[in-house]
């Protein structure tokens, strides 16, 4: 059997014109024998393009009698595919606007197979051709993911992956219709440990790629709120902590009185206070925020063990700042300014040290 027998193509389409044959014709010139097309409820007058793909014999046309999105379409035929094609290997996916290279596509189902590795067909930005919007939205997600999510991913908008069999069930059931899905499918594998490679593929805007359904304002909001969930989360818990330490401080302050006096009084509750407030935090963290099935008593030992670092940074650079920039003491505000500045940026690090390393399963760790 040869080895591209072992994978089909997912190819959803809205609206196509003549472009959705040319690819088709491409990934049968080099070998694809399965082609799965989703017409995501185009108009009257495109579907005649289905209908000259249909007459190719590697194509399946899937239909959605009305648009909806190219999530639900993906999903569509996973699950046709599962149902259907249960002897392959894999699935890799494309965009139905030739801008992937029929080789590329190729490249990357046959990586996949030789690995059994998810893998990510992945743009090189850095081209001049690259139009400015998509090389400048591509930077600031990459980073967004780096930073908030824990993954290094080059190309996030990448339409071209090559996905084992084994993991479509689990994408099947990820939330989001539209191009959210996508980020979904990311995040995903991240909070799975799903490995996945990235291969280089060729960087093609076709009329600066005016051919793409993509909604700047609704689909970017739909994809960044899902990015920055878990930091969302990470920050409110944080209030309720806050709110916590606060209120047990006054409890114990209360329950005190009658045998501390002097520093005692303050020492004891605060400890007391911020002691119960961190095991909140750290609770509220590892099962809200992370979901993580590292062990508690090694997690618990590493969160305390960033906590101490964390605050003594927080005293030496506020004062530091302070000392550098010649600001007395009577210049309250400028003086707050510089302790919130300070506060944000440990409170991101601490973040992401809590995401990457405090509550990172022990088996990933054990990898790195």
């Amino acid at each position: 059997m040869l080895p591209l027998s072992k994978i089909s193509v997912i190819l959803p389409s809205l609206d196509p014109d003549i472009k959705l044959l040319t690819v088709i014709d491409g990934l049968v010139e080099y070998g694809f024998d399965d082609i799965i097309l989703i017409n995501d409820g185009s108009k009257q007058e495109n579907l005649h393009y289905f209908e000259a793909a249909a007459a190719h014999p590697q194509v399946t046309v899937l239909h959605h009698p009305e648009n909806r999105g190219k999530g639900a379409a993906l999903k569509t035929a996973f699950t046709w595919f599962l149902e259907h094609r249960p002897e392959r290997s894999g699935v890799v996916t494309v965009d139905g606007d030739n801008q992937h290279h029929p080789e590329d596509t190729k490249a990357c189902a046959l990586h996949m197979l030789e690995t059994g590795r998810l893998t990510l067909g992945v743009r090189d930005f850095s081209q001049p051709d690259v139009p400015s919007r998509s090389r400048f939205g591509n930077r600031i997600t990459s980073g967004v993911f780096k930073i908030f999510v824990g993954m290094r991913i080059s190309d996030t908008q990448t339409g071209l992956r090559a996905i084992p069999a084994k993991y479509l069930r689990l994408f099947t059931q990820i939330e989001g219709d539209r191009f959210e899905y996508e980020t979904n499918m990311l995040l995903k594998m991240q909070s799975c440990k799903i490995p996945f490679d990235e291969v280089k593929i060729r960087t093609v805007y076709i009329e600066e790629n005016e051919s793409s359904h993509f909604r700047p304002l609704q689909d970017s909001w739909r994809i960044y709120k899902l990015i920055l969930s878990h930091f969302f989360k990470y920050t409110i818990c944080s209030l309720f902590s806050f709110f916590v330490d606060e209120g047990a401080f006054m409890l114990f302050t209360h329950l005190f009185q009658g045998f501390a006096s002097g520093f005692a009084l303050t020492a004891l509750p605060a400890g007391c206070a911020r002691i119960l407030s961190s095991v909140f935090n750290f609770t509220v963290n590892k099962k809200l925020v992370f979901h993580s099935s590292a062990s508690s008593g090694k997690a618990l030992l590493r969160y305390f063990a960033l906590a101490v670092p964390i605050a003594l940074l927080q005293i030496g650079l506020t004062h530091g700042a302070y000392l550098l920039l010649h600001i007395a003491a009577d210049r309250i505000f400028l003086r707050g300014l510089i302790h919130a500045v300070v506060m944000i940026v440990l409170f991101i690090v601490s973040y992401m040290v809590q995401q990457r390393w405090v509550f990172a399963d022990d088996s990933q760790l054990s990898e790195n």
